[in-house]
């Protein structure tokens, strides 16, 4: 079984197939006699949720078509102020009051 993410595919009218394969050498003669009896059979590279027209193709496009990623904060959370929803459960600590600290010491 070819891995699960990469691996070349036959399409039949636009439509996948179930012939898979990650050596595209394993599926030529499947292809060829596809071809006979439906001239639009393409055969194309999937990788990343898409097809491509060959694995170059695909890890060109990785490389080069995906712009520099979004910075973020750490406080940054999706809708709203973008506030930490758990700070309000959180334990908020007092400053120690001066003569809290001179009963403590004798």
């Amino acid at each position: 079984m070819p891995p699960r993410y990469t691996y070349w595919t036959i399409l039949i009218d636009n439509k996948p197939t179930a012939f898979r394969a990650r050596e595209r050498d394993e599926l030529v003669p499947t292809f060829v006699q596809l071809r006979r009896t439906n001239p639009d059979t393409v055969m194309k590279w999937f990788a990343r949720g898409r097809l491509w027209d060959s694995p170059e193709q695909a890890t060109w496009a990785a490389r080069h078509l995906h712009g520099p990623a979004e910075r973020r904060s750490r406080d940054w959370r999706p809708g709203g102020s973008h506030k930490d929803p758990r700070l309000q459960f959180k334990a908020k600590r007092r400053p120690r009051s001066a003569g809290r600290a001179k009963r403590r010491k004798p």
